[in-house]
């Protein structure tokens, strides 16, 4: 493998690795407190608001229901709007949020309804308000669970991060289309290839790694 491929390798994971990491952190910061209000805002809860919680959970599962590469043709001119292009790495981080939000809420909703709903009842016997429940009971609480949420996020967003390189989003998948598919250079291939396997285990070991460690179970 030539110098020259190397250093497109390299570029790959740093452009993959940008992706990721703005998409993800932005879905983390809208996310997570989409999740709690689904759950807060359900019958019986805290918070409860069936209207609010109907409208929400409706506008996710559309977003949810849309193929990601379906999404990322259909909002080009949003995606222009927000990152001034419609390709590159920039321009991928806009459908790689949009579809990582609802995402991420869904799997933070299932976290946070998991949790023992006397500890909520205890806490409001002690007159605590629904924001001081939240961020002391429920995210607490969840933490571990969101935690492997996250993981499960970013694992998800390096493969929809590869499909996005495919039509001009950069990062690996790029190269594996133009320089592996296109060029028949199955070592490019296996390269692009063998690189997200490591990534995603990496990930995914300190993910479980750190969810161990804020368990206090």
């Amino acid at each position: 493998m030539s110098a020259e491929i190397i250093k497109l390798l390299l570029q790959g994971i740093e452009e993959t690795a940008f992706m990721v990491a703005v998409s993800g952190m932005i879905a983390a910061l809208i996310g997570i407190p989409l999740g709690v209000t689904l759950v807060t805002t359900g019958k019986g809860h805290i918070l409860e608001n069936r209207v609010a919680n109907q409208i929400l959970g409706t506008v996710i599962n559309i977003i949810r229901s849309i193929p990601f590469i379906i999404l990322m043709v259909s909002i080009i001119p949003f995606t222009r709007m927000v990152a001034g292009t419609s390709i590159g790495t920039t321009a991928a981080c806009v459908p790689l949020t949009i579809v990582a939000v609802p995402f991420l809420s869904r799997l933070v909703e299932t976290s946070v309804r998991d949790i023992d709903f006397g500890l909520v009842e205890a806490a409001q016997s002690m007159g605590a308000t629904p924001v001081q429940i939240i961020r002391k009971v429920l995210l607490p609480e969840a933490l571990p669970a969101i935690i492997n949420n996250i993981t499960v996020l970013i694992v998800n967003l390096i493969g929809s991060s590869a499909m996005a390189g495919a039509i001009g989003g950069g990062g690996l998948g790029d190269i594996a289309i133009r320089y592996g598919y296109q060029r028949f250079r199955a070592d490019v291939m296996l390269a692009t290839i063998v690189i997200l396997i490591i990534g995603v285990n990496v990930i995914q070991a300190l993910g479980d790694l750190l969810s161990h460690k804020t368990n206090k179970k």
